[in-house]
């Protein structure tokens, strides 16, 4: 399998990422103010150009807000924050998994009864390979890269792009920490037929049984991964 690159992260980019763990960890509590920039900038040890530009890119994801004269408060992420939060949430505590799950559940049997009534021809075509793909990975970490991809054209198939967005959403929130969930990818040929069942009601056009079936298939994977990274946190 080729290695992952190595992201060549920024001085700004690391800042915004202790930033914003310390402020959803509660470090820095919501509602009360940052410290001066010149304060804050010695504590992290950068200059107030760069802590400038990290708070301008954590006030855009709803974390913080400047005030002239007043300063910078912390706000309170679950009422200003957006779902770009959720893959460092997931990292930082897995609690915040089986919410993910919960919602997967929930859209994941929505999608696929709109898919299996506005699937195309063309489209069903590319579910089938889709599958064909998970089966033919090389190993459990392609398998589920192949997997999440089939969701994705689940998404495509039902016509309504803001459900690729959710589906998006939700895996993006997962997939950073999937190297300690793949025992439903172990077998890719295996893993392939078990979302096969969800695929091929969605090429028959029949929309309940692909709803019932997704909502099947998104429930025990959800419960088999949940059990992966259990075991991973009581190892660690």
């Amino acid at each position: 399998m080729p290695a992952e690159p190595i992201v060549r992260q920024s001085v700004v980019d690391v800042l915004v990422e202790r930033l914003r763990t310390d402020i959803l960890d509660g470090t820095h509590e919501a509602g009360s103010l940052l410290p001066s920039e010149r304060e804050l900038a010695a504590s992290y040890g950068v200059t107030r150009t760069t802590l400038k530009h990290a708070l301008s890119r954590l006030e855009q994801a709803g974390l913080l807000r400047t005030r002239h004269g007043v300063g910078t408060r912390v706000l309170d992420f679950l009422r200003s924050g957006g779902a770009d939060l959720l893959p460092l949430l997931v990292r930082q505590d897995g609690r915040w998994l089986s919410d993910v799950f919960e919602a997967r559940l929930a859209i994941g049997g929505l999608i696929a009864r709109r898919a299996a009534s506005r699937r195309t021809a063309a489209q069903g075509a590319r579910l089938r390979a889709a599958v064909d793909a998970v089966a033919q990975a090389s190993d459990p970490a392609g398998a589920q890269l192949a997997e999440a991809e089939v969701h994705r054209e689940l998404a495509r198939a039902t016509g309504n792009r803001v459900y690729l967005l959710l589906t998006n959403t939700l895996l993006n929130a997962y997939l950073p920490v999937r190297h300690h969930m793949n025992s439903p990818f172990a077998d890719p040929v295996v893993a392939a037929d078990r979302v096969r069942q969800v695929v091929e009601p969605v090429v028959e056009g029949k929309a309940q049984e692909a709803g019932r079936a997704a909502e099947g298939y998104l429930r025990v994977t959800a419960e088999e991964m949940t059990a992966d990274l259990m075991r991973h946190e009581r190892r660690s």
